[in-house]
């Protein structure tokens, strides 16, 4: 009767979710000297119920301290595991229970082991797995096959998992997302779009697993007009999961408008309590400019975790507020909340911006000191640029050579481009060629060691990156500035002239140049490394794509409304100039997004402080 009494109170807990009172009730087991509650269902149960509440420590010692372990056990640690976003200690533990327990996987335990190589991305140990499975009792099992088409479905995989597709026998919304999910990421949208269409009558799932995967592909302009036809169609958005990928698109676009429109539909379908999708709404309103909205979304939720403060922390930082990034973050400390690893990439690219070295590296050293986080190669390289912008070249070549990661191509690009920046030639070209015999792989990375040679005088090896880029079918990226006018959105490219306006932004563009001449503004044409002659380089300058934008959005947009503009490339010296005599004159706020950080221009004045 005792036992059923536990049983019957532990499963309330689950079904309440309070761990205070299994808490209660285990420490009333531990208590009372009774064979009859040591037994392996008592155990379980109680496992169970810390898994479930989220209490990863007490689920751990409860599992360490069993006298007897079976599947049930080894289910509920790695589900409280893969919870608590631990799949790699699943894994290592999926060895350990098959070694020294000597247990053989139930269709349970395969479905948690590829979900965590799911997590992963780990495709040789999730075919590992799949091998186990397929030769086992429980091979036609649908919803570890389920589990399996999810895993292939992530890591890029569409021809396996649509083999274990086809063989499920009673196909679920589950599997038909995880399916659509696998061609979506890939990019195969007429193959998920017709697979959608065979099973028809679809749910919110199938269409928020095309969407998201459509969005994580890079194709968000087809991800809206598929969330246009899943709406016409009536599907009740029962979750926010789809509204949340959604937002992720607008970022990437830096749609404001049609950011505010989702907003409105998360406060329309009452989802204003949804902690990811207000996580959601905080970085889209950073990344499209808009940071008042977004610190007026932070502050307004009732409950934050440390996405939350990760996020506004990384959105001041790059609109160069950095010292208010460094308050937020004391917030977060006093608040109880502790940073993870992606936090202090944040704080360090905060402090980068800025010229903080002192700062950045007490944060550095807090990582591992106060908080046991391991720095990556990440929060090297973040460490290794602050010392570059800020012109400590040498420390930061001492830092390069010294870290306990073999530095990649992305270092050395840093520490090159810092170079550049600082005039630094000789030891500019001594990175150059270390960086050349790594073997750059991508264009961005090409130009800037043909920048640096083409700086230098040396033609020779300036020859030798273009026949590297031909040999590798390289292609320079074209420079192209997006500008969003609410109910319009206009690209323009590098020197394009053939726009239907171009005779009225040539003329607004000249009389600003004339404008900014008796100001002093003397164009800087040291970015233009061609052989021409001055007046040719000012000309290459005149048609840079942000002018182009910038000059459309005064003689397009509500005069004194902020002008917002996407770049993707750096925004050159010469152009940051420009900007901000652009806003003194015009009196307009400009925001321009490139490819490194925002710039808020205003009265003459940028929120980089020159500092980029």
């Amino acid at each position: 009767m005792l036992e059923s009494h536990l049983l019957h109170h532990l499963q309330q807990c689950i079904k309440r979710r309070t761990p205070s009172q299994a808490k209660a009730l285990h420490a009333s087991i531990l208590k009372t000297a009774s064979n009859q509650l040591n037994s392996p269902l008592i155990y379980n149960t109680l496992l169970n119920t810390y898994a479930k509440c989220g209490l990863l420590e007490d689920t751990s010692k409860v599992f360490d301290e069993m006298p007897q372990r079976d599947l049930f056990s080894w289910a509920s640690i790695f589900t409280s595991y893969n919870q608590s976003n631990l799949p790699r200690t699943t894994i290592s533990q999926f060895r350990y229970m098959l070694a020294v327990d000597k247990l053989r996987p139930d269709h349970f335990i395969f479905a948690c082991i590829t979900k965590a190589c799911a997590s992963l991305g780990y495709v040789r140990v999730g075919k590992q797995v799949h091998g186990q499975f397929v030769v086992s009792v429980y091979s036609d099992d649908d919803v570890s096959k389920s589990a399996l088409v999810d895993m292939y479905a992530k890591c890029g995989e569409p021809g396996s998992a649509r083999v274990v597709f086809h063989s499920i026998r009673e196909k679920s919304s589950v599997s038909l997302s995880a399916m659509v999910s696998a061609y979506a990421r890939v990019g195969m949208k007429s193959e998920a779009t017709e697979l959608m269409k065979v099973f028809g009558d679809l749910d919110l799932y199938c269409w928020t697993a095309l969407v998201s995967g459509l969005v994580q592909r890079g194709h968000c302009v087809d991800a809206f007009q598929l969330f246009t036809e899943m709406r016409r169609e009536g599907v009740e958005i029962i979750d926010g999961h789809i509204i949340s990928s959604l937002l992720g698109a607008s970022s990437s676009l830096a749609m404001l408008e049609l950011g505010k429109q989702l907003h409105s539909l998360v406060i329309g379908l009452g989802f204003v309590d949804s902690l990811f999708l207000c996580n959601a709404l905080v970085d889209m309103y950073a990344k499209c400019s808009d940071v008042f909205a977004a610190k007026t979304v932070f502050y307004g939720m009732w409950r934050r975790d440390v996405v939350s403060w990760t996020s506004i922390i990384f959105g001041m930082a790059q609109h160069g507020q950095a010292f208010e990034a460094l308050c937020l973050y004391d917030e977060m400390i006093s608040a109880g909340i502790k940073p993870n690893e992606v936090t202090f990439i944040g704080l360090l690219y905060a402090c980068s911006h800025v010229g903080l070295i002192d700062k950045g590296r007490k944060l550095f050293n807090s990582m591992v000191e106060e908080f046991g986080l391991k720095p990556s190669l990440q929060h090297y390289t973040c460490l290794l640029d602050l010392y570059s912008r800020s012109g400590q070249l040498d420390k930061a070549e001492n830092l390069i050579k010294s870290m306990p990661f073999k530095p990649d191509v992305a270092a050395w690009a840093a520490l090159l481009s810092a170079c550049k920046q600082h005039g630094n030639a000789k030891m500019g070209v001594r990175v150059a060629n270390h960086l050349l015999n790594l073997g750059p792989g991508d264009t961005s990375t090409c130009i800037l060691l043909s920048n640096t040679y083409a700086g230098a005088g040396e033609w020779e090896s300036v020859s030798k990156i273009r026949k590297l880029m031909v040999a590798m079918d390289l292609k320079k990226e074209p420079g192209y500035s997006c500008i969003d006018l609410g109910k319009e959105r206009i690209v323009f490219y590098v020197g394009e002239v053939s726009h239907p306006m171009k005779n009225e932004i040539f003329m607004l563009l000249k009389e600003m140049e004339i404008d900014m001449r008796k100001q002093g503004y003397v164009p800087d044409t040291s970015s233009v490394l061609h052989d021409m002659d001055q007046q040719e380089k000012e000309k290459q300058l005149f048609w840079h794509s942000e002018r182009v934008a910038v000059a459309y959005g005064l003689l397009k947009s509500v005069p004194g409304t902020v002008l917002r503009i996407v770049k993707n490339l750096r925004v050159c010296g010469d152009c940051h100039t420009f900007m901000k005599l652009v806003s003194s004159i015009s009196k307009r706020g400009i925001v321009v997004r490139d490819s490194s950080r925002f710039h808020h221009f205003k009265d003459g004045n940028c929120s980089c402080n020159d500092f980029w």
